[in-house]
């Protein structure tokens, strides 16, 4: 044929079609011949193929993969077709690559633009679907969960559950301290600038009260720990699940939700609050710097009109939200991470589906709650 070191023979026995691999079927010598198997294959759908190993003298995984591709022609062929006379060596790689053969899924042809669009967005809708289903299926164990092992306290893991909230919370107050206290300063100075348009330059103060308890200091901390924790949770559970630790887990007897998921959903929800607090602390400290620098609002008159004004309703509205920020980041995160197929690509794309669904979800909640509060009048 074309090339000496391989070839392929086809024959006919009584009506069944035979293919007869012969020589080196490495991937080194396997170029020449493939668009010839590829034809071949195009050419015989549908018939019951035989393929005889008994003339290949050495076999890989490319050279495995091709005779799988061909024998069962992206599932168009009968169920008689089947590989014989393959030594031990050859059957187990050609049993392994079986398993692996891509799906020959072609996308439709959409010659209008309109409908290609609808089908997309159609596409996309049924996927979001799905997803939004998996993930009520996921929180629903999760909480499952939380209850059996609260019914039975020794199944904690307080250590990895310390270690997460040090690692998660703890580590993260420096860089969320710094940006709460920037934006306090921030809001402080547009609000003066604007303000003193008006000569209510004192209103700085509800200003900057306002918004870093209600929604600055516990929004900015969410967003942060969703970019910085959540996306770790799912780098670190996706790298467990490329390598097959988390099925050595199951089969050691331990629950993957129980080792992994629960102490960081915990961890998160423990830090957060906390984390929230002294993002609003910091941001009313920019705030009040900017003030006494800007427009003379001495401290003693800053914090005696932060008094006056109640603020204490303000510093409830914005800690509240933090457990359900901080659940949200988690389970999605831990979710994100037990989604991870076998490669690099797919991590990749689920740390950053965990960011986004995150930060979406944590908006979509801070709405609520700014809904809620406005028809309570809180």
């Amino acid at each position: 044929m074309t090339d000496s070191a391989v070839h392929f023979d086809i024959d006919v026995v009584d009506g069944v079609l035979r293919l007869l691999p012969k020589g080196d079927w490495r991937a080194r010598h396997l170029g020449p011949i493939d668009s010839r198997l590829r034809d071949f294959s195009d050419d015989s759908v549908g018939r019951e193929l035989v393929i005889d190993m008994s003339g290949v003298t050495r076999l890989d995984t490319t050279g495995a993969m091709m005779l799988q591709r061909t024998l069962y022609a992206c599932d168009s062929r009968t169920s008689d077709s089947e590989i014989i006379s393959a030594d031990p060596a050859q059957a187990a790689l050609l049993a392994q690559v079986r398993d692996h053969l891509a799906p020959c899924h072609v996308a439709p042809f959409h010659p209008n633009p309109f409908l290609a669009v609808l089908d997309r967005l159609g596409q996309g809708a049924h996927d979001a679907l799905n997803a939004s289903m998996e993930l009520m299926s996921f929180i629903g164990e999760t909480l499952s969960t939380t209850v059996r092992v609260i019914l039975r306290p020794s199944r904690i893991r307080w250590t990895s559950t310390f270690h997460h909230m040090e690692e998660a919370g703890l580590n993260a107050i420096p860089i969320i301290g710094l940006m709460s206290f920037l934006i306090g300063a921030v809001v402080a100075f547009m609000g003066a600038k604007i303000l003193r348009l008006f000569n209510a330059d004192i209103f700085t103060i509800e200003l900057v009260g306002i918004s870093v308890l209600r929604e600055f200091g516990v929004l900015l901390s969410a967003i942060l720990i969703a970019g910085r924790s959540g996306s770790a949770f799912t780098a670190q559970i996706g790298s467990m699940k490329i390598r097959e630790e988390i099925d050595a887990m199951r089969v050691l007897g331990l629950d993957p939700m129980e080792v992994l998921v629960l102490p960081r959903v915990f961890a998160l929800v423990l830090m957060l609050p906390p984390i929230a607090f002294i993002a609003d602390l910091l941001g009313l400290v920019g705030g009040l710097l900017v003030a006494w620098g800007a427009m003379d609002i001495s401290p003693a008159l800053f914090m005696s009109r932060f008094e006056e004004i109640k603020m204490m309703n303000h510093f409830w509205a914005g800690l509240i939200k933090a457990p359900f920020f901080a659940f949200v980041i988690a389970v999605i995160g831990c979710f994100q991470g037990m989604e991870v197929e076998g490669s690099a690509e797919s991590l990749g794309q689920r740390t950053t589906l965990s960011v986004v669904q995150a930060l979406f979800l944590v908006i979509v909640i801070d709405a609520f709650f700014a809904m809620f509060f406005l028809e309570i009048d809180f």
